[in-house]
């Protein structure tokens, strides 16, 4: 890792970045913040109504200068959308003003964690794993490149990967292994 401060969480849907990105922030006592969310508040309407307006490019105007505005605070804990590392500019942000830590999960533990989440405008159609494998193909390699700690969620509960991601930030000890 490159310094203490900020901790942006990035991955693909059903990775657990919210969930892991709010657990994590209250061990570490620093405020979580989750790009998503920031853009549904500010627009008082959800993510797919987003989508369904202003399509993917309105969508990805909002998230681009959410994430420029909210990688500035100092020592936050940020969960990203799953397309966010599209945008080079984002990229970039996230790389030079903190740590990226990626969620990565498998194509069937996405299935798993998303199946039934409406809310998801980018998984509304006939074959979601194909989608999902897409979506995998073109970001994966964006993810790793910006990344300075992979952590795998498959399988795994949210405390185990918070006390995982304390840990290979230099924040504690080493987790007790799960019995």
């Amino acid at each position: 890792m490159k310094k203490p401060g900020s901790l942006f969480l990035t991955g693909p849907m059903g990775a657990g970045k919210s969930t892991i990105g709010k657990q994590l922030a209250n061990s570490l006592h620093m405020p979580f913040h989750d790009s998503d969310r920031e853009i549904e508040q500010r627009t008082g309407v959800n993510i797919p109504l987003i989508f369904e307006l202003e399509g993917e490019a309105g969508f990805r105007h909002r998230e681009k200068a959410i994430i420029d505005e909210l990688t500035r605070q100092p020592d936050i804990v940020l969960a990203t959308g799953g397309g966010a590392i599209l945008d080079p500019e984002n990229r970039k942000h996230l790389k030079s003003r903190g740590n990226v830590i990626y969620l990565h999960v498998s194509i069937a533990q996405q299935l798993s964690r998303t199946s039934r989440d409406r809310n998801r405008p980018l998984l509304q159609t006939e074959n979601p794993r194909q989608r999902l494998e897409e979506l995998m193909e073109i970001r994966e390699p964006l993810y790793r490149e910006i990344a300075d700690l992979v952590i795998n969620t498959d399988g795994k509960r949210v405390r185990e990967v918070v006390k995982e991601i304390i840990y290979r930030v230099g924040k504690s000890h080493p987790p007790r292994p799960q019995n």
